[in-house]
C-alpha cells in the first residue's frame, strides 16, 4: 500500500509543473506556485508554513527534522522569473514542454529545475525514513527577479528566528559559469557576489546653440569625458582569493597553453594579452570578477536636436567587490577617474558582502561534484549578479551558490538564464536530485 508519506513526485514532471505556474515579475504572481508546493510538502508529512509582506505574494518555509550532527541546513530557492516579452521562442515559455531530453520553459534553470531537484531529495529522504545530518530548512520564496523586498529580504528582516541556529545557506549560483576550451566539465560553486551600487550622475551647464563646439564645462563636453573615463569598464584590477584559487584550480584541469594563461593573468590580472587563448566572454567574465566595473547604461536629458542641454544625466550600474570597498569609496574612485568634480546619488545600493569562507562546508559541496563527477572541475567562484544569497549573511550564515548540472562542457547552459528557449536536460535534474542528497546526508 502506498502512503502519502512514501509518494515522492518525478522531478521531471515537478520541473513541468512549476515552469507551467506564470510567475513572471513584475507583477511576481508566485502565490499559486508557492501553495502548490506548500501542499505538497504538507501531503508528505513535512512541516511549512507560508510567511507574507504581501498576501498575494507569499514565502513557504519547511522544516526536515535531521540527525542532530550537523547545524541547522537552509536550501533557498525563487520561484518568480524574469518577462519573456520581445523574445522568439521555440516552445511557449510556460509549456513545460518535454522534447529532445530537455525541459523548456522560462525557470527551467532559473530556477525551478534546481527547486525540483531540492525538493525530490528532500522528499526522497523523508519517504525513506532517512533523516539528514542536521535539520533542513527550505525557503521557497517570491520577488528575487526585481529586489526581494516582499521575498528574503522580508524574512531575513521580519521573520529572523524562522532562521535560529542555520550556519550554511544553498541557493542558485547566479549563472557563474566559464566554458573555457570545452574539455573539462566545470562546476561553479559561488562563494561570493558581487553587490550592486548603482549611481546617477547629473550634468548642469550652460545651454545653447548646437550649431556651434560647447566650452569645456558645457553639459555634453563632461558627459562625454565620464564616458570616455569609464570605457574600459571597471576601476582596475584588485585581485582577491576567491579569483586567485578559481584560477589555480582552472590551470591544473586545463595543462598547455590555456593553463598557462590562466595563471598568467592570475598573477598580473593587469596583462590583459594573458587572456588571447580565451573567448571573449570568458576573458570578460574573468576580468569581471578582478575590479570594481562601472557601466553607464541610461543617458536622460537634452530637447531637441538643435539645443545644446542645460542638463543631463548618466545611470552607472556598479558592481563592488567583496570586502571593506563602499560605496562612498566608489564615489571618490569614480570622480578620480573622471578627473573633475560630478554630482552623484545613489539609486540602490546593494546589501555588503562578507568576504568569502572555504571552509569545511565548501569543501564538501566540492567533494559531493567530485564524487557523481569524477571527470567534472568543481572550483570557488564570484558571481557578477546579486541573488538572495546576499540577504541571509546579515543573519549570520554563510552563503553558496550550488546549482549541480551535469551537462556537456562547454555548452552553455547556464546561458540560457533570462534568455529565450531556456531548457535542462533531464540528466540534469536527476544530477541534481543525487547531489542534494548526497549533501544533506553528509554535510558537516
Amino acid at each position: 500500500m502506498t502512503t502519502a508519506r512514501t509518494a515522492v513526485p518525478d522531478v521531471i514532471a515537478l520541473t513541468q509543473r512549476l515552469i507551467r505556474f506564470d510567475t513572471t515579475n513584475p507583477p511576481g504572481r508566485e502565490a499559486d506556485c508557492v501553495r502548490f508546493v506548500h501542499g505538497l510538502l504538507t501531503e508528505a508529512g513535512v512541516a511549512s508554513t507560508l510567511v507574507a509582506k504581501d498576501p498575494s505574494r507569499p514565502n513557504l518555509v519547511a522544516r526536515l527534522p535531521g540527525r542532530g550532527v550537523a547545524p541547522p541546513l537552509l536550501l533557498h530557492a525563487h520561484v518568480d522569473v524574469v518577462p519573456t516579452e520581445g523574445q522568439a521562442w521555440s516552445h511557449p515559455p510556460f509549456s513545460g514542454d518535454l522534447r529532445d531530453d530537455h525541459v523548456w520553459g522560462r525557470g527551467a534553470i532559473d530556477m525551478k529545475g534546481s527547486l525540483a531537484s531540492m525538493l525530490v531529495a528532500l522528499l526522497g529522504l523523508h519517504a525513506r525514513g532517512t533523516p539528514p545530518a542536521g535539520d533542513v530548512l527550505l525557503a521557497v520564496v517570491a520577488d528575487e527577479e526585481n529586489g526581494s523586498a516582499v521575498g528574503a529580504r522580508h524574512l531575513v528582516q521580519d521573520h529572523p528566528h524562522l532562521f535560529d541556529g542555520v550556519a550554511y545557506a544553498v541557493g542558485e549560483d547566479g549563472g557563474a559559469s566559464l566554458e573555457l576550451d570545452g574539455s573539462r566539465r566545470v562546476h561553479p560553486i559561488v562563494v561570493a557576489e558581487k553587490r550592486a551600487v548603482w549611481l546617477r550622475a547629473t550634468f548642469r551647464g550652460p545651454a545653447g546653440h548646437a550649431s556651434r563646439i560647447p566650452p569645456e564645462h558645457s553639459v555634453p563636453r563632461r558627459l562625454n569625458r565620464l564616458l570616455d573615463a569609464l570605457a574600459g569598464g571597471g576601476l582596475g584590477p584588485r585581485p582577491g582569493a576567491v579569483t586567485h584559487r578559481m584560477l589555480t584550480a582552472l590551470a591544473a584541469a586545463h595543462p598547455g597553453p590555456l593553463g598557462e594563461a590562466l595563471l598568467r593573468f592570475r598573477d598580473d590580472p593587469a596583462d590583459l594579452s594573458a587572456l588571447k587563448p580565451l573567448s571573449e566572454r570568458d576573458a570578460l567574465f574573468l576580468r569581471s570578477i578582478s575590479q570594481h566595473t562601472a557601466n553607464p547604461t541610461v543617458i536622460a536629458g537634452g530637447t531637441r536636436t538643435n539645443v545644446i542641454p542645460g542638463e543631463m544625466s548618466v545611470d552607472i550600474d556598479g558592481r563592488l567587490l567583496p570586502g571593506d570597498f563602499t560605496a562612498d569609496d566608489f564615489i571618490s574612485a569614480l570622480r578620480a577617474k573622471a578627473g573633475f568634480p560630478l554630482d552623484i546619488e545613489v539609486l540602490v545600493e546593494g546589501e555588503p558582502m562578507p568576504e568569502p569562507v572555504l571552509g569545511p562546508f565548501y569543501e564538501r559541496l566540492a567533494g559531493v561534484l567530485r564524487e557523481a563527477d569524477p571527470d567534472g572541475v568543481p572550483v570557488p567562484m564570484m558571481t557578477t549578479a546579486s541573488t538572495d544569497a546576499r540577504l541571509f549573511p546579515q543573519l549570520g550564515i554563510s552563503s553558496y551558490g550550488f546549482m549541480p548540472l551535469l551537462i556537456p562542457a562547454g555548452s552553455g547552459y547556464r546561458d540560457l538564464l533570462h534568455a529565450p528557449d531556456e531548457r535542462i536536460p533531464f540528466a540534469a535534474l536527476h544530477f541534481g536530485v543525487h547531489c542534494f542528497e548526497q549533501l544533506l546526508l553528509s554535510y558537516p
